[in-house]
């Protein structure tokens, strides 16, 4: 059954609640787990999570294609440590989808 991640509106709000703000310092141990995925700016984070969830194949594709979706690089890490960064991130399980906006998305307000 293909399902419609779009229209799972109770799963939106849901992962629209437990998105936050956390200090990649907290995230260290899962980014070890290799766990950890980043999330391009130009996608909305809580649309990501929901579509992850409903294993939307073909949008997930498209973006790692694209270069928006991927697994966090070492050289991400380390830059984040550096600068004590703060990014929004979102458990979708066993990933944790980070993402390192400077201004609070529109949904999250």
């Amino acid at each position: 059954m293909q399902t419609k991640p779009e229209k799972d509106t109770e799963l939106r709000d849901k992962v629209n609640r437990e998105t936050a703000r956390m200090p990649w310092t907290e995230l260290l141990k899962h980014f070890a787990q290799g766990n950890v995925v980043w999330v391009a700016d130009s996608l909305d984070l809580v649309d990501v999570a929901v579509r992850i969830s409903h294993d939307d194949k073909a949008s997930i594709g498209k973006w790692m294609e694209a270069g928006l979706l991927a697994k966090v690089n070492d050289e991400q890490a380390q830059g984040w440590l550096e600068s004590n960064a703060q990014l929004w991130a979102s458990v979708v399980s066993p990933f944790i989808l980070v993402q390192q906006q400077k201004a609070v998305p529109a949904n999250l307000h």
